[in-house]
């Protein structure tokens, strides 16, 4: 099937065939082939060929760039193809061998050796045009089978095979996976891996060489399973008129993991995607899958896909939710799947020890008014065994929940009666225990009372609990999870499920692993912390309960499976001198399990196929320099790591590589960049110097960086740095970035450094520092570091200022467990610097910490106290002087140890525990003491304490001279003669004061060992007092109240105490500080109780009262007027009683008007009174001021009887009866003496007489019984008068003497001054006005000469003492004045005197103050 010879290079070149369904597989190979460059020929036509074959500076394709997960998934699948390709490898072998063995034949059959060799070489020097030995041939196939089209061409020099479709080349780059281009020991191949009917076409190989061109073509045909008329041939491909969902090309990127969720929270699963073409209208077909289960949106499923995402939200978890979910997105190659399993847990009881809820309630053998409920048994790990379970339900549209069985059900089904044709219910279940009842479950599916006649039935009518699961194998799975396998219990018993247990060995409390019962024999436990071990037990679970558990699986720790490792990436060219390259690589992201000890290097050329070995023996590191090459050959490379499993997958292959000679001035690239310390907003990056240094010596570095996806780079250093590694910071938490590095020399900056692997700015869970610290045991210090993470191949790598420590004779690096500690030998200022750790094999576990000088001193001197310790003292020694007068010598330590030693040394002479000395120690305390029993004057000195406790010592002194000792002597003394006091009755408190309530001053004191005997005395002033009261001593108290406290009450108190036993005294001097404690005391009780101000009236002014508990002038009271303090004065007088202070303000004028106030201060807090003495107030006050002032005037100058009437007279017949008194008024009153209300006139019988206008009186001469009477006296002037009457009794010589009237005692008539009555009766006038505190008269204030009565008997013998008026307290005015008797009255006044109003006593006179 040869062709038309036309030069390659003048051929039109597509980019890549368009065609109608494109096929898309994410994960798969595909090797470039490079073309070869043509020798060179003398010719002009070959010279023209050879520079147009001249290939351009090679680029990365895009689809090289590929993620980390899309290179080790590509390396997977080139591996599986790589198989295919090994069986047409060996097959081309074998006939291979096979024509040589032919063309070995022909040879023996020529004749001339010699001219037969010189005639091939001469051949193979002829140049010679592509020729097709074997040419295509057509195919025919079904859909999603492969076809391969073969080819044999000959050439000199060799041609280059390009191939085509439908005029179209083919680019294997354009569509990864799809094809794949071989040229193996002369034999061309195109292979077109899972046809699709839109690769029906003509195919052709076309070969080129610098003298012509070949061409073969041939016709593939793809079939339809479905039958033979939707064949497809050349020409007659059909279009599509609209786009499906299922024809997009999708490729999962970041997919969800295994996620963990609690009861009544929510969660979502997320998977982004990148969908071609990206149509918004027209998202991706996705399908969601809970345990092979497709689910259905609902208001406890959403579902969204768009914007390059699929979700699947929980928006209220339940443990029906536990499962494996899988997401099914349809593409137009099949579909992409992904899987994870999601665990939810019990959310917390609402009583502490309930079950968890019960799950998947469900509904069987419906009925119109009867319904069988079941469900699925909680997980019961560290809980009370589950007594039964109540069921609930209410209809549908309701919240009102009914309970349906009134004793718990033991097994998890509940024929639920009693439900009405046609209605709707849903049902619940809730589990009970010894501790209470459990949350309820998810409310079930709805169900409608219907006929039976396609109800779902509930299978199985065994009863009882299924037997144990058998055997529990535990295995390595990742490095957080392990893979769980058990054999199935022999009684299945209509099996549910399983439920997993595991614990952390050393542990006692079992965790739930799953918490939905799970149906195969075979989980993965999820969640673990790496490098913990773990044991695990199972049980099966039936609508009866749970099973027995299994038997306890062996021990296993939480490591990776081992394998091989992962493929290495990042290949890159560090340097080239023409003849070798440098290359270097990053190490495998996963080691599997096992540390990787070895790389092997593969190279080739890059217009070949065929891989070559450079190196037989592993490279232990991750560089390596490839000798014999040729210059000017491209080459490309892989790498493959190996462990102890074996050689794992080969890595892509690199960019293809020039092998020319490095001559630039500038360095090479840097390489092997990485991070350690990752945090939320930091990160420490770290790269390897160029190997290609340039023209000079790399002095610095630049580092830039960018947001992953983005190519706007930012240099993070203005100033080159010199060391290799660069703390960034200010990162966005949770974004991710790449960096570069650009190396610098005297010429310049040099080439960037390959892309580092995107890193994210978030720190690993339970990331911790590194700690510096002092080993409380040695005194060492040390830097340690807690792993988060670990497994059996990690291994800690110190750095300082990253540079790795090594072996450093200064450190000590030792690792145990998850903790490595480096200890300092010897530290000093040399050892400063930021120390850094990273633990190899792990997710990026690494920290760093800045030694500084002032830490490393503070943990310094804290390792000279630990390496030379002292005994710490909480107190030195000190000392106490304890009762009996006995002298206590004391210290405490921290901490004492059971082999502690001391010894106590005084006056340079150690003192040992015997007589007089008492010495002991308290190791729980730490007290170590030596107690002096007597403390003389000789005990004067030093004292101390040495002490020894294992290594640690110390030593206390205490210096008791002079003045200091001499006040230990003194307490020492005193406490002896108080031991002696007590021996004897006592008081356990001396006296002291306390005031009542009603501000009695108490002075009290307590006693002790005091018997009924013991006597009990007060004393003031050595005069006893002896109380109302006698004290009681065997109350243990004794008071003596002081009423009315004064100034009087200064002086010295005293109180004894005696019985045979002895004696004791208390003194308490009331004077002084103390007096004034005392009246502020009582000034603090009666200022609380302080009324408000009062105003009284009288005569003399306007008075202020308040009126409180109790008042003495030695209280702290000051009167104000408008803010001015008050002094007393005529004008204004301040005093007060023992009930009331006051303030009285005499003659008032307009001046007096205003604010006033009076402050009782008690030393701490003043009580303040006012009364505002102005407007209506102050008019009323000084109109009854004036008011009562004229009523005392008055009342100063009546007319009135001043004594010497009696009240009665008994008198003999024929004696001589004289009635005389003083009387007094201003003006002189009239005396007007009446007998039986009839005025008497002055006869020789009866005379009347009124001396010198102060004497009146009535002589009766010879009485007769005819004089008997009542008699009475007026005395009035214009201010008034006074009325008093005088009973005269006359009785006959010989007759029995009346009894006197009125109560008064019998009066023999011989003596008629006897005669008055000794009863006293109300005076006959009151006195006037005085200023005496009181309003009772004195008889001096109106003075009574003595007048001679004419006969003795009239004169009478006393006149008895007046009283005080008694005041009406509440009358607003004065009681009305006596009227004046009228002549006419058939009735005498029944009172004997009746005089002028007095003021009521809220109006008293003054009392002046005390002085």
């Amino acid at each position: 099937m040869a062709s038309k010879v036309i030069p390659w290079y003048k051929k039109k070149r597509v980019s890549q065939v368009k065609t109608d369904y494109a096929y898309h597989h994410t994960k798969s190979s595909v090797k470039q082939q490079t073309e070869r460059k043509s020798s060179s020929s003398v010719s002009q036509v070959q010279a023209q060929a050879t520079e147009a074959m001249t290939e351009p500076a090679y680029t990365i394709p895009v689809f090289r760039e590929r993620t980390a997960e899309g290179t080790e998934e590509y390396q997977r699948v080139a591996t599986n193809v790589g198989k295919g390709l090994t069986v047409i490898q060996e097959e081309l072998r074998r006939m291979r061998i096979a024509t040589k063995v032919q063309v070995d034949s022909l040879a023996i059959q020529r004749e001339v050796k010699d001219m037969m060799a010189k005639r091939v070489d001469y051949l193979d020097e002829i140049p010679k045009m592509p020729d097709f030995v074997v040419a295509l041939r057509p195919h025919t196939v079904w859909e999603k089978t492969p076809v391969k089209l073969f080819c044999t061409v000959q050439g000199n020099p060799r041609p280059i095979v390009k191939w085509y479709k439908g005029g179209v080349p083919v680019d294997p780059l354009s569509i990864p996976g799809k094809y794949k281009i071989e040229n193996k020991y002369g034999v061309h191949s195109l292979i077109i891996s899972r046809c699709v009917v839109s690769d029906t076409a003509e195919y052709s190989a076309v070969a080129t060489n610098p003298h012509g061109t070949a061409t073969s073509k041939a016709t593939v045909t793809v079939k339809r399973a479905s039958g033979a008329g939707e064949s497809c041939h050349l020409g007659l491909v059909p279009h599509l008129t609209e786009i499906h969902p299922s024809k997009l090309e999708v490729t999962l990127l970041d997919r969800f993991s295994v996620s963990f969720g609690v009861e009544g929270s929510s969660t979502s699963l997320v998977c982004s995607m990148v969908v071609v073409p990206d149509l918004p209208n027209i998202p991706p077909l996705a399908q969601w899958y809970r345990d092979d289960k497709l689910l259905k949106p609902s208001k406890l499923v959403e579902m969204t896909v768009g914007g390059g995402v699929a979700r699947l939200t929980l928006p209220h978890l339940a443990k029906d939710d536990e499962g494996l979910y899988t997401l099914r997105i349809f593409t137009k190659d099949g579909t992409a799947e992904h899987s994870a399993y999601l665990f939810v847990s019990d959310a917390a009881p609402s009583t502490a020890g309930a079950p968890g809820a019960p799950m998947s309630v469900k509904a069987y053998d419906i009925n119109s008014d009867y319904v069988l409920v079941a469900w699925k048994p909680p997980n019961t790990v560290n809980e009370a065994a589950i007594t039964g379970y109540f069921v609930d339900r209410c209809e549908a549209g309701s919240d009102k929940w009914v309970q349906c069985n009134d004793a718990p059900v033991k097994i998890c089904k509940y024929p639920v009666h009693g439900l009405s044709l046609g209605h709707s219910y849903h049902f619940r279940v809730r589990a009970v225990n010894s501790a209470g009842i459990s949350r309820p479950s998810r409310k079930s599916e709805k169900v409608t009372a219907l006929d039976a006649a396609e109800s779902e039935r509930l299978q199985g009518t065994e009863e009882g609990v299924p037997s144990a699961p058998g055997q529990v194998i535990a295995t390595r799975n990742t490095k957080s999870s392990v893979f769980v396998q058990w054999e199935a219990p022999k009684h299945l018993k209509n099996l549910i499920g399983y439920y997993i247990d595991g614990r952390v060995v050393g542990a006692k409390e079992w965790f739930p692993c799953n918490h939905k019962p799970f149906k195969h024999t075979r989980f993965v436990v999820h969640g673990l912390i790496p490098g913990e071990t773990y044991a695990f037990r199972v049980q099966a679970v039936n609508l009866f309960g749970l099973s027995e558990e299994s038997q306890e699986s062996s021990p296993i720790a939480v490591e990776p499976a081992l394998a091989t490792p992962s493929a290495p990436f990042g290949i890159t060219m560090l340097s080239c001198d023409g003849s070798s390259i440098t290359l270097a690589w990053r190490s495998p992201k996963h080691c599997g399990g096992s540390k990787v000890n070895a790389y092997y290097i593969d190279k080739r050329n890059a217009d070949t196929l065929v891989w070559k070995e450079v190196n037989l023996t592993g490279v232990t590191e991750r560089i390596c320099t490839v000798d014999n090459l040729t210059e000017g050959t491209f080459y490309e490379f892989k790498v493959q790591a190996a462990n102890m499993a074996g050689v794992g997958v080969p890595s892509a292959p690199s960019a293809p590589m020039k092998c020319e000679a490095w001559t630039m001035e500038e360095p090479g690239p840097a390489y092997d960049l990485s991070f350690s310390e990752v945090r939320s907003h930091s990160l420490v990056i770290l790269w390897k110097a160029p190997v290609y240094t340039g023209a000079s010596a790399v002095t610095g570095y630049f580092v830039d960086m960018a947001k992953k996806g983005s190519s706007e780079f930012v240099t993070l250093n203005q100033e080159a740095v010199s060391h290799r590694y660069l703390q960034v910071t200010s990162l966005e938490e949770g974004e991710t970035y790449v960096f570069r590095v650009r190396s610098v020399n005297g010429s310049g900056v040099g080439k960037p450094s390959q892309l580092s692997e995107p890193v994210c700015a978030k720190a690993l869970a339970g990331t911790k520092e590194i700690v510096a610290g002092v080993d409380e045991e040695t005194g060492d210090v040390f830097l340690s570091l807690e792993a988060c993470e670990i497994c059996e191949t990690s291994k800690f790598v110190w750095s300082k200022n990253y540079k790795p420590i090594g072996d450093c004779p200064r450190v000590a690096v030792t690792a145990k467990g998850r903790t490595s500690r480096l200890t300092f030998s010897n530290p000093d200022k040399d050892d400063l610097g930021r120390y850094s750790v990273v633990v190899t094999d792990t997710d990026g576990v690494s920290a760093s910490h800045t030694l500084t000088e002032d830490a490393l001193n503070t943990m310094l001197e804290l390792s000279y106290a630990i390496r030379h310790p002292i005994v710490p003292l909480k107190h030195g020694l000190n000392y106490e002087v304890l009762e009996k007068g006995h002298v206590r010598f004391w210290l405490q330590a921290v901490k004492l140890s059971p082999s502690v030693s001391y010894r106590f040394i005084v006056n340079d002479k150690e003192v040992t525990s015997g007589e007089g000395h008492k010495i002991s120690h308290d190791v729980a305390t730490g007290i170590i003491q030596m107690t002096v029993d007597h403390f003389t004057r000789a005990n004067e000195g030093t004292y101390t304490v040495q002490i020894h406790d294992g290594k640690a010592k110390t030593q206390s002194s205490l210096v008791l001279v002079g003045d200091v000792f001499k006040v230990a002597l003194k307490e020492a003394e005193f406490q002896r003669k108080e031991h002696i006091r007590k021996q004897g009755p006592h008081f356990s408190e001396y006296l002291y004061f306390t005031v009542t309530e009603d501000c009695t001053v108490m002075l009290a004191c307590k006693m002790a060992n005091v018997k009924k005997e013991t006597t009990f005395h007060w004393y003031k002033e050595d005069d006893e007092i002896v109380p109302e009261t006698p004290p009681n001593v065997m109350s243990g108290a004794c008071a003596l109240p002081i009423p009315l406290f004064s100034r009087k009450d200064q002086g010295i108190f005293k109180a004894v105490l005696s019985d045979d036993r002895g004696k004791d005294t208390s003194h308490f001097d009331v004077s002084g500080q103390v007096f004034d404690d005392i009246i502020s005391a009582i000034a603090k009780i009666a200022g609380a109780s302080a009324s408000d101000l009062v105003l009284q009236c009288t005569p003399e002014g306007i008075r202020l009262q308040c009126y409180m508990k109790y008042y003495t002038e030695e209280m702290k009271t000051v009167w104000k007027h408008k803010e001015s303090k008050i002094a007393s004065s005529e004008k204004m007088r301040i005093g007060g009683t023992a009930e009331m202070a006051w303030m009285q303000i005499c003659d008032p004028s307009d001046k007096e008007k205003g604010h006033y106030s009076i402050e009782i201060s008690d030393g701490v807090q003043t009580h303040t009174r006012t009364f505002d003495l102005s407007g209506q107030a102050y008019t009323d006050a000084y109109e009854e001021y004036l008011r009562l002032k004229a009523a005392a005037f008055a009342e100063k100058n009546r007319g009135r009887v001043v004594g010497g009437l009696p009240d009665v007279v008994t008198i003999m017949e024929e004696k001589s009866l004289s009635l005389t008194c003083t009387v007094w008024g201003e003006p002189t009153p009239e005396v007007t003496w009446f007998k039986n209300e009839q005025e008497v006139a002055s006869t020789e019988h009866t005379k009347v007489t009124f001396d010198g206008g102060k004497f009146a009186s009535l002589v009766i001469n010879k009485v007769t019984p005819d004089d008997s009477g009542k008699y009475s006296i007026n005395v009035r002037n214009k201010y008034g008068g006074e009325f008093v009457e005088i009973t005269v009794s006359v009785y006959r010589h010989g007759e029995k003497i009346p009894e006197p009237k009125l109560g008064h005692p019998k009066t023999p008539a011989a003596t008629p001054a006897a005669t008055p009555a000794a009863t006293p009766v109300p005076p006959k006038s009151p006195a006037p006005p005085s200023k005496t505190p009181t309003p009772t008269p004195s008889k001096s204030q109106t003075p009574a000469p003595s007048i001679k009565s004419p006969t003795p008997a009239s004169t009478p013998a006393s006149t008895p003492a007046p009283k005080s008026p008694t005041p009406a307290p509440k009358s607003p005015t004065p009681a009305p004045k006596s009227p004046t008797p009228a002549p006419k009255s058939p009735t005498p006044t029944p009172s004997r005197g009746v005089k002028s109003p007095t003021p009521p006593r809220f109006m008293k006179s003054p009392t002046p103050p005390r002085k």
